[in-house]
């Protein structure tokens, strides 16, 4: 298996069709101004001892050696074998709700925010359980399946916005029906969904669905953000407050945390209802909650040993350059009587 480290270093490749254009043009320029001062046929006897494709084959080591420099850059890396690892924990599946009402600024930086701060802090304290990410708003979907990367979940979870559901409304409904999916049935892992939200806007009809994940095993813990005397929700651009979202009579929306939904949620799922005002507290309230629970073992299959490889691209283009700096573009004596490019016919 290979992983490449830095991908931005594919931009260098855009410097090998720029060198063509700029090789072509020269060529082009120089064969107007050649015409001007003598035939081809009296410019083939003054220089004699120039290739015609020297200076081809010149630029396509330099491009060749371009590729490797850039491989080299991103440095490569493989995978020499698969270990399986023997892990203890549980699998956590965190539901996050990105609704607009998620923007308001009663709690700072805003209610989407700290709910990342919250979920991202809670990853960092984890050791052997398992994670998945689902966002939802007025439908739910997938973000990161079960997974003992907690960098790849991280990465996922800081994109997640506000924009990424066109409907609103808050379907905690879809999103348990969705977290089941994510729990491997044929393992007896203890498991629990974590719903981060304003409580605001849920649906009349979550009360049967999380009694159901319950009884399925699925201990469903909340996480409030916000404040029950709310906020307006600000509309922005390039991070600027322009107004804030009115309804159809044109009044400011105030939209307000309900706290008694989410401890209704946390107690038909047998879990415990947190207050995310305070980062520290509500994370470390979760991380008790957690330990407490039943720890299973499972196997996780990962690639081991991953080997550096960038050396053997940028030995190879160096070597290439050498080979381009030392070519020169007149015609090589020795090889010039088998005219292995047919030169003597141009």
């Amino acid at each position: 298996m290979y992983i490449v480290e830095e991908y931005i270093y594919v931009w260098l490749l855009l410097g090998i069709p720029v060198l063509w254009v700029m090789f072509w043009a020269l060529r082009f320029w120089q064969k107007k101004a050649q015409a001007k001062f003598a035939s081809p046929e009296l410019l083939a006897k003054l220089t004699p001892d120039k290739s015609p494709l020297k200076s081809m084959i010149k630029l396509g080591l330099l491009s060749v050696s371009i590729i490797f420099l850039s491989i080299s850059l991103m440095n490569p890396k493989m995978g020499t074998k698969i270990e399986t690892v023997n892990r203890e924990g549980v699998d956590i599946v965190f539901a996050l709700d990105v609704s607009k009402s998620m923007l308001a600024e009663d709690i700072s930086p805003n209610r989407l925010d700290k709910s990342k701060q919250i979920i991202n802090q809670i990853i960092n304290n984890l050791s052997g359980d398992r994670v998945g990410l689902i966002g939802y708003a007025g439908s739910a979907f997938p973000q990161v399946p079960i997974t003992t990367d907690y960098a790849a979940a991280k990465t996922f979870l800081r994109a997640m916005n506000t924009d990424m559901v066109s409907s609103q409304g808050t379907a905690t409904r879809e999103a348990i029906t969705l977290a089941k999916r994510y729990y491997d049935d044929e393992q007896k892992i203890s498991r629990v969904l974590v719903l981060v939200s304003d409580g605001e806007d849920h649906e009349a009809d979550f009360e049967r669905a999380v009694e159901q994940a319950y009884e399925e095993g699925i201990t469903v813990f909340t996480i409030l953000v916000g404040k029950e005397k709310g906020g307006p929700i600000p509309i922005k651009k390039n991070g600027v407050v322009q107004s804030y979202k009115k309804d159809n009579t044109g009044e400011t929306v105030i939209t307000r945390a309900d706290p008694a939904t989410m401890k209704k949620i946390a107690d038909l799922g047998g879990g415990i209802f947190v207050d995310g005002s305070n980062t520290s507290a509500a994370v470390e309230a979760i991380l008790e909650s957690l330990n407490e629970l039943e720890k299973t073992s499972f196997e996780s299959k990962e690639y081991a040993n991953f080997q550096h490889q960038f050396q053997w691209f940028l030995l190879f283009g160096i070597f290439l350059l050498v080979i381009d700096v030392l070519l020169l573009e007149r015609k090589t004596k020795w090889l010039s009587k088998y005219d292995l490019f047919n030169e003597e016919k141009k």
